[in-house]
């Protein structure tokens, strides 16, 4: 009887803390909204099991406590009772996926407008107001992946930027447009390998920044063939080819990746 009461007790204690207390999430973190409300999903489903939880253990231990003159019931292969219980936990981990799963798809969808290139330093001839080798910009792209380059190269139908100190890719990439069997065909091209460390961890290991740069430049070849009135055909085709870098520490080797359409 005893267990039971403080059981129960436990679980008003905790709903209290919950409502009274002052620590929650910051301000700062009401910019991402779907990762909030994934959060706050996840709270409510445990907080629901562990009362339910912890209130039917303490109901069972007062309601089958030892009484003299009682004998339990033992019913080991309970098809009903196992049946309730897959279904129960199959509504539960589906109420704490379905959320995550929404929210890494917004997250790792990009805008149409999501890398926009903010002139940061003139390099060439100003007078012109076009592109010019020497040129630096801001990449500024969802999240803090910001990266600066400086243009090496400049022709009438590609260009090709070099990264600087604060990219997570240390490396060049080109954009260039060609045409073929009398089609126009962009492609972009890039030969790199992780910043640093971080850097490497987000793209090789926990995949995050590969998922967000595919999505990126692959929604950026989608809006150069709207962008050109034309109709994208065929796709947006991706090659990924990874080489040994001999000067690299531990084996870290540059990605050369190529997307067109």
């Amino acid at each position: 009887m005893a267990v039971a009461i403080v059981i129960a007790a436990l679980v008003l204690v905790s709903i209290a803390f919950q409502l009274l207390t002052p620590w929650w999430r910051t301000p700062l973190a009401s910019n991402w909204g779907s990762i909030d409300t994934a959060l706050d999903i996840t709270l409510w489903v445990c907080g629901f099991v562990f009362v339910a939880l912890n209130l039917f253990l303490a109901f069972s231990i007062f309601r089958y406590r030892h009484r003299t003159g009682h004998r339990a019931h033992y019913d080991p292969e309970s098809v009903a009772l196992e049946r309730r219980l897959t279904v129960w936990t199959a509504v539960g981990i589906a109420a704490l996926l379905a959320p995550g799963l929404i929210a890494w798809k917004e997250y790792v969808t990009v805008p149409k407008d999501a890398a926009v290139f903010v002139k940061s330093k003139e390099g060439g001839d100003t007078s012109s107001g076009e592109m010019e080798v020497g040129d630096e910009y801001v990449v500024r792209m969802p999240g803090p992946w910001d990266g600066p380059v400086r243009v090496v190269h400049r022709a009438p139908t590609s260009f090709r930027f070099v990264t600087l100190k604060g990219h997570l890719e240390a490396g060049e990439i080109e954009f260039r447009a060609r045409c073929e069997d009398g089609e126009l065909v962009f492609e972009i091209e890039s030969w790199a390998r992780s910043g640093d460390r971080v850097s490497n961890l987000l793209y090789n290991k926990l995949l995050l920044a590969k998922e967000i740069q595919l999505n990126l430049w692959t929604e950026t070849c989608l809006g150069v063939a709207r962008n050109s009135g034309g109709r994208l055909r065929g796709g947006v085709r991706v090659h990924t080819r990874r080489v040994d870098d001999p000067v690299a520490p531990g084996g870290v080797g540059p990605i050369s990746g190529r997307a067109e359409d």
